[in-house]
């Protein structure tokens, strides 16, 4: 019997406009993308006919106000827990991650709306568990302050574990809903919560079957070493953010080790960095359409952003073109990330202006502008030498920059025999070639 060939996995990660900071401002892009509907159902069904295992929605609790980020954009967007049920009523395959903060929510009304979206769409809900590293965040919800990055974790595993209890209140079989007996539901297969912590006092049940997965599947993307150890011990796929190819491959080895330590198998947990992309017909245009838009870059607005990144610190009073200032470790923001960008600017001695436009689509994830040949071989690099085991692609405008992923670079990689030509599976999970959690 010869064994299966392993497949890449995909996501389109929507972010808006596209993931440029001046993706927005580019003639050929809908500035009010973030807020229309029709435009990410047009891209969840690009993404769907090209055969990708889900589409991403990252979300912030929080507006960007202040007087730096009145030239950015993002300050406006759709909640995605309500966005993905109507996507999911106008797709049948693809997987539907929403990115929730356990930092500013109640495990109770997320592990009731992720049950729900699992049954709204057969099976293909994801949660992109998050701790928040938007300070701003903070005073929406009562609060003067954040929440430290060790109390944010602790809270984290916690709610973890309350979410998935409490989608294991019910069996899958519990409602019998048996007319002649009377009988709506199994009182024998029903398991009350009562979860008393720390953090969260919760009763339970939950009012919403078991989903239709066992769990939804669950994403992590922390990278710190708090982040990792809650990554090996619950997620299903770790988002990441990595610009050289060592760099990845040392964190897969460290994931996969730490997995197997929490006592799981290597291929529970998948690995699928962010990939940043521009991609046309041949690299020379690839490089135009990148020039375009590294053109429309206003530096206030990329300051503003490398800022927030950096951990929410304040760079307005340090000149463009000096170095970047040597930077306290961020309690707020993402210490990962802080880390990343921090090695970047050091070992290529960036100036500030030089980091924001290096970040300016990627954000710290690699970034890759070419043909599909030149993409595709990057991806077949990095998937074949235990640097991911698919990606998250981060287009930099929508929906011109899908459309030329979907078009050109899904059938390069199936042509090499590296990406699926057709679902096989129904749900997320299925996708992922992940075990449905059976319920203790």
């Amino acid at each position: 019997m010869t064994t299966a060939a392993r497949l890449m996995h995909l996501g389109a990660f929507l972010m808006e406009t596209g993931h440029h900071v001046a993706a927005w401002r580019h003639p050929d892009v809908q500035a009010d993308a973030g807020t229309d509907f029709r435009a990410y159902a047009a891209l969840a069904s690009m993404a769907e006919r090209a055969c990708f295992d889900a589409i991403f929605v990252a979300d912030s609790v929080a507006a960007n106000v202040d007087d730096s980020a009145t030239r950015a954009a993002r300050s406006d967007r759709l909640d995605p827990l309500t966005l993905l049920p109507a996507l999911a009523a106008v797709t049948a395959r693809i997987g539907l991650i929403a990115t929730a903060t356990t930092t500013y929510n109640e495990p109770y009304h997320l592990a009731r709306k992720f049950a729900s979206l699992d049954h709204i769409s057969g099976g293909r809900a994801g949660w992109n568990l998050v701790t928040s590293d938007n300070a701003a965040e903070a005073r929406n919800f009562g609060r003067t302050e954040h929440v430290g990055h060790a109390e944010r974790y602790a809270r984290a595993r916690e709610f973890h574990r309350v979410v998935t209890g409490l989608w294991d209140s019910w069996a899958d079989d519990s409602f019998v809903r048996d007319k002649a007996s009377g009988a709506y539901y199994d009182a024998a297969t029903l398991r009350v919560l009562n979860h008393d912590g720390p953090h969260f006092s919760v009763a339970g049940p939950l009012n919403v079957p078991r989903p239709v997965q066992g769990w939804p599947v669950v994403v992590q993307a922390g990278a710190s070493d708090a982040g990792r150890d809650l990554a090996a011990q619950t997620a299903d796929v770790v988002f990441t953010a990595h610009a050289r190819l060592d760099s990845a491959q040392a964190f897969y080895r460290d994931m996969k080790a730490r997995a197997v330590a929490a006592g799981r198998a290597p291929g529970d947990l998948k690995i699928m960095p962010g990939l940043s992309v521009v991609v046309a017909r041949t690299d020379d245009e690839a490089r135009e359409r990148f020039d375009a838009l590294q053109a429309l870059v206003d530096p206030v607005a990329g300051v503003a952003m490398l800022a927030r990144m950096l951990g929410n610190f304040d760079l307005s009073g340090y000149p463009l073109d000096g170095p970047l200032p040597e930077l306290p470790l961020t309690d707020s923001g993402q210490r990962s990330r802080q880390a990343l960008l921090t090695a970047l600017a050091g070992d290529e001695r960036l100036t500030i202006r030089e980091l924001v436009l290096r970040i300016a689509a990627g954000r710290g994830h690699v970034t890759v502008v070419g043909s599909a040949t030149t993409v595709a071989d990057l991806m077949q690099t990095w998937f074949e030498s235990d640097a991911a085991d698919g990606f998250n692609v981060m287009p930099a405008e929508l929906p011109a920059g899908l459309d030329a992923f979907c078009s050109l670079v899904v059938p390069e990689l199936q042509r090499r025999g590296l990406f699926r030509t057709a679902y096989t599976g129904r749900t997320l999970r299925e996708h992922l070639g992940l075990q449905r959690p059976v319920r203790a």
